[in-house]
Protein backbone atom coordinates (compact mmCIF):
# COMPACT_ATOMS: atom_id res chain seq x y z
CA UNK A 1 0.00 0.00 0.00
CA UNK A 2 1.49 3.33 -0.86
CA UNK A 3 1.08 6.41 1.29
CA UNK A 4 -1.41 8.22 -0.54
CA UNK A 5 -3.63 4.66 -0.03
CA UNK A 6 -2.70 4.63 3.65
CA UNK A 7 -4.14 9.03 3.60
CA UNK A 8 -6.91 7.50 1.39
CA UNK A 9 -7.99 4.64 3.89
CA UNK A 10 -7.53 7.06 7.22
CA UNK A 11 -10.05 9.52 5.39
CA UNK A 12 -12.15 7.24 4.09
CA UNK A 13 -12.54 5.54 8.09
CA UNK A 14 -13.37 8.75 8.65
CA UNK A 15 -16.19 8.94 6.00
CA UNK A 16 -17.42 5.46 7.48
CA UNK A 17 -17.83 7.04 10.99
CA UNK A 18 -19.74 10.11 9.54
CA UNK A 19 -17.20 12.15 10.67
CA UNK A 20 -15.38 14.97 9.59
CA UNK A 21 -11.89 15.14 8.94
CA UNK A 22 -11.24 19.57 9.81
CA UNK A 23 -8.16 20.75 8.34
CA UNK A 24 -7.08 24.44 8.41
CA UNK A 25 -3.95 26.74 6.04
CA UNK A 26 -1.83 29.25 8.19
CA UNK A 27 0.95 30.73 6.37
CA UNK A 28 3.59 32.61 7.59
CA UNK A 29 6.06 35.64 7.08
CA UNK A 30 3.63 37.70 4.71
CA UNK A 31 4.74 41.31 4.93
CA UNK A 32 4.08 42.73 1.40
CA UNK A 33 3.37 41.88 -2.60
CA UNK A 34 5.78 39.44 -3.42
CA UNK A 35 5.37 36.79 -6.52
CA UNK A 36 5.54 34.37 -3.66
CA UNK A 37 2.42 35.48 -2.23
CA UNK A 38 0.82 36.56 -5.52
CA UNK A 39 1.35 32.64 -6.18
CA UNK A 40 -0.08 31.48 -2.69
CA UNK A 41 -3.37 33.68 -3.54
CA UNK A 42 -3.70 32.16 -6.65
CA UNK A 43 -3.45 28.76 -5.67
CA UNK A 44 -5.52 29.98 -2.29
CA UNK A 45 -7.81 31.06 -5.25
CA UNK A 46 -7.81 27.87 -7.56
CA UNK A 47 -8.93 25.40 -4.55
CA UNK A 48 -11.11 28.02 -2.97
CA UNK A 49 -9.77 27.42 0.23
CA UNK A 50 -9.64 29.66 3.55
CA UNK A 51 -6.38 31.24 4.25
CA UNK A 52 -5.06 32.75 7.54
CA UNK A 53 -1.98 34.43 7.34
CA UNK A 54 0.44 35.21 9.73
CA UNK A 55 2.14 39.21 8.72
CA UNK A 56 4.66 40.64 10.35
CA UNK A 57 3.55 43.82 11.99
CA UNK A 58 6.56 46.02 12.27
CA UNK A 59 7.49 45.13 8.24
CA UNK A 60 3.74 45.09 7.35
CA UNK A 61 3.18 46.94 3.89
CA UNK A 62 -0.37 48.60 4.26
CA UNK A 63 -1.35 48.09 1.08
CA UNK A 64 -1.75 44.32 1.47
CA UNK A 65 -5.38 44.93 2.38
CA UNK A 66 -6.06 45.80 -1.10
CA UNK A 67 -5.01 42.47 -1.96
CA UNK A 68 -5.79 39.90 1.15
CA UNK A 69 -9.54 41.12 1.58
CA UNK A 70 -10.49 37.28 1.35
CA UNK A 71 -7.76 35.90 4.00
CA UNK A 72 -8.11 36.30 7.68
CA UNK A 73 -5.01 38.26 9.31
CA UNK A 74 -2.75 36.88 12.60
CA UNK A 75 -0.21 38.40 14.22
CA UNK A 76 3.61 36.70 13.63
CA UNK A 77 5.22 38.07 16.82
CA UNK A 78 6.20 42.15 16.04
CA UNK A 79 9.48 42.17 14.06
CA UNK A 80 10.49 38.85 13.81
CA UNK A 81 13.95 39.02 15.47
CA UNK A 82 15.90 36.46 17.50
CA UNK A 83 16.36 37.58 21.46
CA UNK A 84 17.30 34.07 22.42
CA UNK A 85 21.06 33.96 23.66
CA UNK A 86 23.50 32.75 22.07
CA UNK A 87 23.63 28.53 21.96
CA UNK A 88 19.63 28.91 22.63
CA UNK A 89 17.02 27.98 20.27
CA UNK A 90 15.51 30.93 18.39
CA UNK A 91 12.69 32.59 19.49
CA UNK A 92 11.75 36.74 19.62
CA UNK A 93 10.27 36.19 23.30
CA UNK A 94 12.34 33.97 25.40
CA UNK A 95 12.28 33.57 28.67
CA UNK A 96 15.59 36.13 29.23
CA UNK A 97 13.53 39.16 27.78
CA UNK A 98 11.77 40.95 29.97
CA UNK A 99 7.76 41.04 29.94
CA UNK A 100 7.48 44.86 30.14
CA UNK A 101 9.69 44.90 26.58
CA UNK A 102 7.57 41.90 24.97
CA UNK A 103 4.50 43.37 26.06
CA UNK A 104 5.20 47.06 24.40
CA UNK A 105 6.29 45.19 21.29
CA UNK A 106 2.81 42.67 21.08
CA UNK A 107 1.09 45.91 21.89
CA UNK A 108 2.53 47.78 19.03
CA UNK A 109 2.05 45.02 16.61
CA UNK A 110 -1.78 44.52 17.13
CA UNK A 111 -2.56 47.62 17.02
CA UNK A 112 -1.05 48.23 13.55
CA UNK A 113 -2.56 45.27 12.29
CA UNK A 114 -5.77 46.35 13.66
CA UNK A 115 -5.78 49.59 12.18
CA UNK A 116 -5.01 48.12 8.71
CA UNK A 117 -6.80 44.96 8.01
CA UNK A 118 -9.93 45.81 10.77
CA UNK A 119 -12.28 43.16 10.36
CA UNK A 120 -10.17 40.78 8.88
CA UNK A 121 -7.31 40.37 11.94
CA UNK A 122 -8.27 38.08 14.46
CA UNK A 123 -6.33 38.87 17.29
CA UNK A 124 -3.95 35.04 17.25
CA UNK A 125 -0.77 35.12 18.46
CA UNK A 126 1.66 33.44 15.93
CA UNK A 127 5.16 33.22 17.67
CA UNK A 128 8.33 33.27 15.19
CA UNK A 129 9.43 29.84 15.42
CA UNK A 130 6.66 28.70 17.17
CA UNK A 131 8.20 29.46 20.86
CA UNK A 132 7.47 32.20 23.47
CA UNK A 133 7.93 31.62 26.43
CA UNK A 134 5.73 31.27 29.86
CA UNK A 135 6.27 35.08 30.90
CA UNK A 136 5.24 36.47 27.76
CA UNK A 137 2.44 33.50 26.85
CA UNK A 138 0.86 35.04 30.43
CA UNK A 139 0.35 38.23 29.22
CA UNK A 140 -1.77 38.19 26.35
CA UNK A 141 -5.52 37.74 27.17
CA UNK A 142 -4.74 41.19 28.85
CA UNK A 143 -3.45 42.70 25.73
CA UNK A 144 -6.70 41.20 23.94
CA UNK A 145 -5.28 38.05 22.46
CA UNK A 146 -8.05 35.23 22.32
CA UNK A 147 -5.47 32.72 20.73
CA UNK A 148 -1.94 31.31 20.23
CA UNK A 149 -1.01 29.32 17.29
CA UNK A 150 2.31 27.22 17.03
CA UNK A 151 2.83 23.75 15.94
CA UNK A 152 2.78 20.32 17.00
CA UNK A 153 -0.80 18.81 18.39
CA UNK A 154 -2.20 20.81 21.75
CA UNK A 155 -2.64 19.43 25.27
CA UNK A 156 -5.38 21.22 25.65
CA UNK A 157 -7.83 23.92 24.20
CA UNK A 158 -7.39 26.84 26.47
CA UNK A 159 -3.64 27.34 27.02
CA UNK A 160 -4.74 30.04 29.62
CA UNK A 161 -8.59 31.20 30.91
CA UNK A 162 -9.68 32.89 27.56
CA UNK A 163 -6.61 31.79 25.32
CA UNK A 164 -7.48 29.23 22.84
CA UNK A 165 -4.69 27.32 21.08
CA UNK A 166 -5.22 26.35 17.61
CA UNK A 167 -2.08 24.73 15.96
CA UNK A 168 -0.57 23.33 12.77
CA UNK A 169 0.87 20.08 11.92
CA UNK A 170 2.05 19.34 8.42
CA UNK A 171 5.11 21.54 7.25
CA UNK A 172 6.70 20.49 4.29
CA UNK A 173 9.76 22.03 4.62
CA UNK A 174 13.43 20.28 4.89
CA UNK A 175 14.13 22.96 7.32
CA UNK A 176 17.26 21.24 8.91
CA UNK A 177 18.80 19.87 5.27
CA UNK A 178 18.49 21.38 1.74
CA UNK A 179 15.24 23.62 3.23
CA UNK A 180 13.96 22.03 0.10
CA UNK A 181 10.42 19.67 0.06
CA UNK A 182 11.17 16.80 2.87
CA UNK A 183 10.40 13.28 1.54
CA UNK A 184 7.09 12.89 0.15
CA UNK A 185 6.52 9.46 2.72
CA UNK A 186 7.26 12.15 6.14
CA UNK A 187 4.91 14.73 4.80
CA UNK A 188 1.92 12.22 4.10
CA UNK A 189 2.75 10.60 7.63
CA UNK A 190 2.38 14.08 9.34
CA UNK A 191 -1.40 13.93 7.69
CA UNK A 192 -2.10 10.35 8.51
CA UNK A 193 -0.14 10.47 11.29
CA UNK A 194 -2.27 13.44 12.98
CA UNK A 195 -5.68 12.30 11.42
CA UNK A 196 -5.83 8.56 12.74
CA UNK A 197 -4.33 9.90 16.47
CA UNK A 198 -7.64 12.53 16.45
CA UNK A 199 -9.84 9.56 15.58
CA UNK A 200 -8.54 7.43 17.66
CA UNK A 201 -8.00 10.09 20.44
CA UNK A 202 -4.80 9.99 21.61
CA UNK A 203 -4.76 13.78 20.51
CA UNK A 204 -7.53 16.66 20.49
CA UNK A 205 -10.46 15.26 17.74
CA UNK A 206 -11.44 18.81 17.85
CA UNK A 207 -8.11 20.52 16.62
CA UNK A 208 -8.29 20.55 13.16
CA UNK A 209 -5.38 19.58 11.33
CA UNK A 210 -2.99 22.01 10.40
CA UNK A 211 -1.05 22.72 7.20
CA UNK A 212 1.97 24.99 7.82
CA UNK A 213 3.78 26.64 4.86
CA UNK A 214 5.73 29.38 4.08
CA UNK A 215 5.20 30.92 0.83
CA UNK A 216 8.86 33.16 0.70
CA UNK A 217 10.97 29.79 0.95
CA UNK A 218 9.20 27.70 -1.69
CA UNK A 219 10.95 26.27 -4.70
CA UNK A 220 9.18 24.65 -7.29
CA UNK A 221 9.23 20.97 -5.77
CA UNK A 222 7.64 22.49 -2.39
CA UNK A 223 4.65 24.48 -4.62
CA UNK A 224 4.43 20.76 -6.71
CA UNK A 225 3.79 18.86 -3.37
CA UNK A 226 1.72 21.36 -1.80
CA UNK A 227 -0.68 21.58 -5.26
CA UNK A 228 -1.08 17.61 -5.29
CA UNK A 229 -1.69 17.06 -1.34
CA UNK A 230 -4.13 19.99 -1.52
CA UNK A 231 -5.90 18.29 -4.56
CA UNK A 232 -5.73 14.85 -3.13
CA UNK A 233 -7.55 16.39 -0.16
CA UNK A 234 -9.83 19.00 -1.13
CA UNK A 235 -11.57 15.59 -3.54
CA UNK A 236 -12.30 13.72 -0.61
CA UNK A 237 -15.85 13.95 1.14
CA UNK A 238 -14.83 13.46 4.47
CA UNK A 239 -12.28 16.72 4.54
CA UNK A 240 -13.03 19.93 5.46
CA UNK A 241 -11.02 23.20 5.73
CA UNK A 242 -12.62 25.36 8.21
CA UNK A 243 -11.55 28.92 8.84
CA UNK A 244 -9.96 29.95 12.13
CA UNK A 245 -12.74 31.81 13.10
CA UNK A 246 -14.68 28.34 12.58
CA UNK A 247 -11.74 26.20 14.48
CA UNK A 248 -12.26 28.65 17.77
CA UNK A 249 -16.34 28.30 17.76
CA UNK A 250 -15.60 24.84 18.75
CA UNK A 251 -14.00 26.34 21.81
CA UNK A 252 -16.29 26.78 24.85
CA UNK A 253 -14.78 29.61 27.15
CA UNK A 254 -14.02 32.25 25.04
CA UNK A 255 -15.89 35.69 24.40
CA UNK A 256 -18.24 36.01 21.33
CA UNK A 257 -16.03 38.93 19.98
CA UNK A 258 -13.40 35.92 19.97
CA UNK A 259 -14.98 34.60 15.99
CA UNK A 260 -17.17 35.35 13.37
CA UNK A 261 -21.01 34.19 14.39
CA UNK A 262 -21.21 33.13 10.44
CA UNK A 263 -18.14 30.70 11.41
CA UNK A 264 -20.32 28.74 13.54
CA UNK A 265 -22.57 27.74 10.31
CA UNK A 266 -19.63 26.50 8.13
CA UNK A 267 -19.61 23.73 10.99
CA UNK A 268 -23.17 22.83 10.67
Amino acid sequence: MSDWDSLKRELDLWQAEGRVATFWWRDDDAARLTPALDRLLHLKEHFDLPLSLAVIPADVDAELVNILEHCTILQHGFAHENFSATGEKKSEFPESRSAEEGKTALTQGKDTLARIFTDQFVPIMVPPWNRIADNHLGVLTNLGFVGISRYKPRKRELVRPMLAEINTHIDPINWQGDRSILPEADVLEMVTGHLASRRQGTVDPMEPTGLLTHHLVHDEEIWAALYKLLSVLTDHPAVRFVTIEGALALIEGLPDAAFHKEAVQELE
